[in-house]
Order: structure tokens, then sequence, then C-alpha cells
């Protein structure tokens, strides 16, 4: 576990960054600390709960959060599917604590890691997924308590943090030209529905199963 929290160090900067940002929005909206402490602790996935605030924020009913929270998180279907080999031999309470605290982040790390490296499993995932949602908790709940105080911190470009962050993990596990195909599929029908209107949230899950689609199609042509 070690390994995993240690490798995790850097970034964390960016989750503290960013989720210090969403504490700040959550409570221009009405969220007290507390809560977004709360939804941190037990959610621990940024992107839906932003997607939630945002429909706060623009008069969605509680439903409405939900659901495009739900729909949002639904790519941690095939995040815990990719993670079966990992934690196989796990005790099932473990395996419940590392698929919660499995983030983007950590999750991306780990199968970077695991790519180059087969002896990195469930100890690591494990322990960059402590430090991860640790940090996302403490950083989310003292951006709320600072709250309205601070300017918006996105006109600083703060929120590019985990896209900068998700590009130089993506690079550790490109596997080639076989990889192309899925990966460009997937990206030019999630930037062609934003751009046509549609919510980020559905864009995003849109494009993702396109991905798998092309990903799948690839493997069986091959075999």
């Amino acid at each position: 576990m070690k390994q995993g929290a240690l490798s995790f160090l850097p970034l964390a900067l960016g989750v503290a960054i960013y989720g210090f940002a969403f504490g700040i929005l959550a409570a221009q909206v009405g969220f007290p600390f507390w809560g977004v402490a709360m939804m941190s602790a037990s959610v621990h996935a940024g992107s839906s709960q932003i997607v939630a605030v945002e429909q706060f924020s623009g008069g969605g009913a509680l439903v409405g959060a939900a659901l495009a929270g739900a729909l949002l998180n639904l790519r941690y279907i095939g995040i815990v599917a990719s993670l079966t080999e990992i934690l196989r031999h796990a005790p099932l309470p473990i395996r419940l604590l590392a698929i919660h605290i499995t983030g983007d982040e950590n999750w991306a790390l780990t199968m970077s890691e695991n790519a180059r490296d087969k002896t990195i499993g469930a100890a690591f995932l494990i322990g960059s997924g402590l430090v991860s949602i640790t940090t996302w908790t403490v950083f989310t709940t003292l951006g709320a308590l600072v709250g309205s105080a601070l300017p918006d911190l996105e006109r600083f470009g703060l929120g590019f943090a985990f896209t900068a962050a998700f590009i130089a993990m993506a690079r550790g596990m490109f596997r080639g030209r076989g990889d192309l195909l899925p990966w460009i599929g997937s990206f030019a029908l999630t930037v062609a529905l934003v751009l046509a209107g549609m919510a980020k949230a559905y864009a995003i899950v849109f494009g993702a199963v396109v991905g798998v689609t092309l990903s799948a199609l690839q493997r069986r042509i091959r075999s």
C-alpha cells in the first residue's frame, strides 16, 4: 500500500486543487460544509458530484441531480470490471473497500503501473485510493468552509489540473496503433455531442460506449 500511496502523491496535488475549487462552488449554491464532506466521503466521484451541484444551481430537482450523477458514474461499471484480475484473490471486505475508494485517477495510475509490472495489484490500488479519497474529502470540505469569500477559481484555469493528469496517465496506458481507433472514436463522438449541445454527462457515457464497442470489435476481428 505504501508504494501506491507514494506514487499517488504527485496526483494528489491536482485532486486537492480541484477539490478545493469544487468545495467553493458547492458552498456558493448553498451546500453546508458538512454536506460536502459527507458527499465526498460517501460518493467519492468528483465528476458526478460536480454535475449534481450544477443541477442544483440551475434549479434542477433532487431526482434530476441524482440521475445525472448516476448516469455519469456508469463508467464505473467498466472500471470495476477491469479490476477483476487485480482483486481476484482479495477477501470480499477488501474488494468492497477497494471499489469504494477507487477513483478515475488512482484507477488509471494502477492500471498504467500494472501494464508495466504485473506484481502491482490490490495493495497498490488501495494505497493510492486511500490517499485519493482522503485528499478529496479534506479539500472539498476546506473549500466549502471558505465558501464565497474567494473568487471563482475556474477563471485561473485550475479546472485543468485533472485534465493534465489524465493526459499524462493516458500516455502511459497507450499500447500502440491498435488503441487509436477506439480512442479516437470515443473522443470524436464525445466532442461532437458536447458541441451539438448535449449535456456533458450524457456525451461522456455515449463516447465511452462507442470506445468500448470499437475495442471489442477489434478484438473479435483479431481473434
